[in-house]
């Protein structure tokens, strides 16, 4: 199991090191398979640091295109969130019945039966096809879905590509308000975030591994098997961990590195949760208080611009 620590790791770091941190972790810990958790947390952070460090080092692309490209796939992510259930129905050809998002009766696809209109596609290939296409480095596959998405939500009741099954309701809202197809902020945001990555030279895109899109099949699959939707009290604090953990691993790697790459994707993030408040101050669903919300949102930024200067500074009494 001290194996698995070591993913967090860059492939660089676990070749030169790899063998050495197992001897350590058995020698101090002898007989377990994994170290204690306050061990175990400073090995994790230790690795995100690592591949932060290797990540702000390297020249092959500017910082901000970096933070540019994070910020869509957050966003390509944060729309893809409330129809996860919806796409593992149909790319299985399964009839969700009774638990369908926020209605009751069948009639999605073409194969079901039901007294609603049928539709040809469910909204939420769009935001995954950007998603994939983002991981992959192709933003010019993501720019035309990012405008279909635009589309969708600027057409919502009219088009019958999509229909308004699984656009009527509620999408993801967090601690805040909905965030539904209909909110043309994220879209349009995502839609410039990937127009920017599609002219900036895109070869120089950075591709992640096709292992990150092994969470993205885990989390299809919970949410058609068990039949999770974005309006479950459960889904909805297992998304506030996730939240949680992107801040704190944004948090590490600035610190560590002094870069402010990653402000650009927690700034956009925050920017398209706020306006979603401020448009629509009563969508809240009760979870906390609104001004503890807002402050939840907006607190990271002047927290990671502060430990990005602080290391900066850091950096600069270290020079001979």
């Amino acid at each position: 199991m001290n194996r698995l620590l070591l993913a967090a790791y860059p492939a660089s770091y676990r070749a030169r090191h790899g063998q050495e941190v197992l001897g350590c972790l058995a020698e101090a810990y002898p007989g377990r398979s994994w170290p204690p958790p306050r061990e175990t947390a400073t090995l994790i952070r230790a690795g995100l640091e690592a591949r932060a460090r290797e990540v702000a080092e390297d020249p092959a692309r500017p910082w901000w295109l970096d933070g540019v490209h994070l910020a869509a796939l957050v966003l390509a992510a944060l729309a893809l969130v409330p129809y996860l259930q919806d796409v593992w129905h149909w790319g299985l050809r399964i009839d969700p019945g009774e638990h369908a998002i926020a209605f009751h009766f069948s009639g999605w696809y073409p194969w079901a039966d039901g007294p609603t209109r049928t539709r040809l596609l469910p909204y939420g290939l769009l935001p995954l096809v950007c998603l994939v296409a983002l991981l992959r480095g192709r933003a010019w596959i993501a720019l035309p879905a990012s405008v279909a998405m635009i589309h969708a939500g600027a057409t919502f009741g009219t088009s019958t590509l999509f229909g308004t099954e699984g656009m009527a309701g509620l999408g993801y809202y967090g601690l805040g308000a909905p965030l539904t197809a209909r909110d043309l902020v994220l879209s349009g945001t995502l839609c410039a975030a990937c127009a920017v990555l599609a002219v900036c030279r895109p070869k120089r895109l950075r591709r992640h591994s096709y292992r990150w899109l092994i969470p993205l099949t885990v989390g299809l699959f919970v949410a058609g098997q068990l039949h999770v939707i974005a309006i479950s009290p459960a889904f909805q604090r297992g998304l506030f961990v996730v939240e949680v953990a992107g801040l704190l691993a944004a948090w590490v790697a600035t610190a560590a590195t002094g870069d402010r790459r990653w402000l650009i994707p927690v700034a956009v993030f925050a920017f398209v949760r706020v306006q979603a408040i401020v448009v629509q101050p009563r969508g809240f669903m009760g979870s906390l208080p609104d001004l503890v919300v807002l402050l939840l949102l907006i607190a990271p930024l002047p927290v990671l611009a502060i430990a990005a200067q602080r290391r900066q500074q850091r950096t600069l009494l270290e020079l001979p």
